[in-house]
């Protein structure tokens, strides 16, 4: 059972999974982190209120993220195919990722902008700052830890999206866990897979939580 080819496997459903999760988290945040800033400053509270982009942007999100992956990735299989060419594999799973996680992303963002302290951008605002400048050194220059924390976060739950993408023929773990701890009912490579997911996600939080924490010293 444990033979070169197993092992192969495995090696290659992690690479597949690593590269699918830090690929559409990367690609979240490039949407995502503009979307984020867009609708911390446009709020009622803001530093830009405006009340039409707001809504029009908090309608977008809340609706993709009421909508369960596996039912997007059925519904974005056209997309899928317009920017890949193809509906299935790693590289096609990317795409429904991105989808899934830009508004994710973005509340989590607007969440923590909205967290700092206003009278840092008071003080930025009395000083003569622009919008751009205060964004930059008061918004995301406060937030930073927030900020890496919320990356910790949003890479554990697109691996667990990634994982969820194997229904389909995503490619990754998820994909072996369907294909042989489902429908082949090889239970101890199913369990295995959970086995590595989670320590992914270990390693990816506890990297995250070290990280922001030396950051939040040397703010100090």
């Amino acid at each position: 059972m444990w033979d070169n080819t197993v092992i192969t496997m495995l090696l290659e459903g992690t690479r597949d999974t690593l590269y699918m999760t830090l690929m559409s988290t990367l690609f979240g945040y490039v949407f995502g982190l503009p979307m984020g800033i867009i609708l911390a400053i446009t709020d009622k509270e803001g530093i830009c209120p405006n009340m039409v982009a707001y809504k029009i942007l908090d309608f977008v999100a809340n609706v993709i993220r009421s909508i369960p992956f596996l039912i997007l990735l059925i519904l974005v299989i056209p997309i899928t195919k317009l920017v890949v060419g193809k509906s299935y594999g790693s590289t096609a799973t990317i795409v429904p990722l991105v989808i899934a996680a830009t508004p994710f992303i973005a509340r989590m963002v607007e969440s923590s902008l909205k967290e700092v302290d206003k009278g840092v951008i008071e003080a930025a605002q009395s000083m003569g700052a622009f919008i751009p400048t205060i964004i930059w050194k008061a918004l995301l220059a406060e937030a930073r830890t927030s900020l890496l924390v919320g990356v910790t976060i949003a890479l554990g739950t697109v691996l667990g999206y990634s994982a969820m993408a194997g229904v389909v023929g995503g490619g990754g773990l998820g994909d072996i866990a369907i294909r042989y701890g489902y429908y082949r009912y090889q239970t101890d490579i199913m369990l295995l897979t959970i086995v590595i997911l989670v320590v992914l996600v270990q390693i990816m939080q506890g990297l995250g939580m070290l990280l922001s924490k030396k950051l939040d010293r040397r703010r100090r």
